[in-house]
């Protein structure tokens, strides 16, 4: 069996009404969130607080055109957590306004030939102090599929799926490339509210995101796509094969020729690892993808990573695994572990 984690969040209603319960049911979270970004920027780019939100300003009326709910959303969150909205719009900007902070990830997708269910599943890797920020939102809205997301407290939009069986996971890039665009968490959160694997893949496919990243989407109907995404070049790839991976560093080389990226050193050895891994494994429940997701080949930097005190490692580059997930997209059934996989998975 699996150690599973704490329940979920259960949201409804409008917009507004959907962020104010979050913002005051996850209020204690939220401050940890915006205790810890506001540490992290400052150590990682050396920007205030007050610099943070003035960059996360630059979004809003791309957020507007793209979703004007993100902003009312967004709003209700702040209300409900007694801050401002400027706090919670640079939370959920928080990829964009420090290009050089990278959340480590290893994920992937499996669906037919390889598996008889369509699986998405991923490790999150970060600042060990985010775990304490982690919730499990379920939100339920007018004209929009039910979503189920493991998310920072204080972001709307992240790791998750939904009951149309359209699912997303993110792995970060780190690039020099930012425009005034719409926030890679809001176009997470945008997929998580389509009720189709096409209409998922127009949320993110035509440049309209404000920074670099990789969005895993699946979907129960079989279809998979890895899509690279940029402000101004955006590639997809799909599969014959029934699996797709990733990591944290760009496979397109006609985006590589577009950007400056600063590859996290392990992402090459950890995409060999899990390709490996995955063509000689077989699955048959969630259990095997948690012990997949458990592997420590070349430790500490392994899928399932550990704390890193390698003096030589710059700081914006030391992470763990913070939680693992594992989404049965067929059966829209969704699992996820706070800490390391190794550490919570029993027999």
């Amino acid at each position: 069996m699996i150690n599973k984690s704490e329940t979920a969040i259960r949201l409804s209603g409008t917009a507004y009404n959907i962020g104010f319960d979050h913002g005051k049911l996850a209020k204690e979270k939220i401050h940890v969130s915006l205790a810890t970004y506001e540490k992290m920027f400052f150590e990682n780019a050396a920007l205030t607080w007050k610099d943070a939100t003035n960059r996360a300003l630059l979004h809003v009326n791309a957020i507007e055109k793209y979703n004007d709910k993100f902003i009312e959303e967004i709003q209700g969150v702040a209300d409900g957590a007694d801050v401002s909205f400027e706090d919670i719009l640079a939370l959920n900007a928080r990829s964009e306004i420090a290009l050089v902070m990278l959340d480590g990830c290893t994920s992937f997708a499996l669906t037919d030939p390889k598996t008889s269910d369509t699986w998405l599943a991923q490790n999150w890797d970060w600042k060990s102090a985010q775990a304490q920020s982690l919730v499990h939102l379920s939100i339920e809205q007018k004209d929009y599929p039910t979503i189920n997301m493991v998310t920072e407290a204080g972001i709307i939009g992240k790791i998750g799926s939904n009951s149309e069986g359209i699912g997303v996971c993110l792995n970060a890039l780190v690039t020099d490339t930012w425009e005034p665009k719409v926030p890679i968490h809001l176009g997470l959160r945008a997929v998580l509210q389509s009720a189709t694997f096409e209409e998922a893949l127009s949320k993110v496919e035509e440049n309209q995101l404000a920074s670099c990243a990789h969005f895993l989407i699946g979907s129960k109907s079989t279809q998979l796509a890895s899509v690279e995404v940029s402000p101004h070049h955006t590639v997809s790839r799909t599969t014959n094969s029934g699996i797709l991976t990733h990591t944290n560093h760009i496979c397109d080389e006609s985006l590589k020729r577009k950007v400056n990226e600063d590859i996290l050193p392990d992402s090459l050895e950890r995409l060999s690892t899990m390709d490996s891994l995955l063509q000689n494994t077989k699955i048959t429940n969630e259990a095997d993808l948690f012990s997949l997701l458990s592997n420590h080949h070349n430790h500490p930097y392994s899928i399932c990573r550990h704390e890193c005190n390698d003096d030589n490692v710059p700081y914006n580059k030391r992470m763990e695994t913070v939680f693992s997930i594992v989404m049965n997209l067929t059966n829209n059934e969704l699992t996820w572990i706070k800490g390391k996989p190794c550490e919570v998975l029993v027999k």
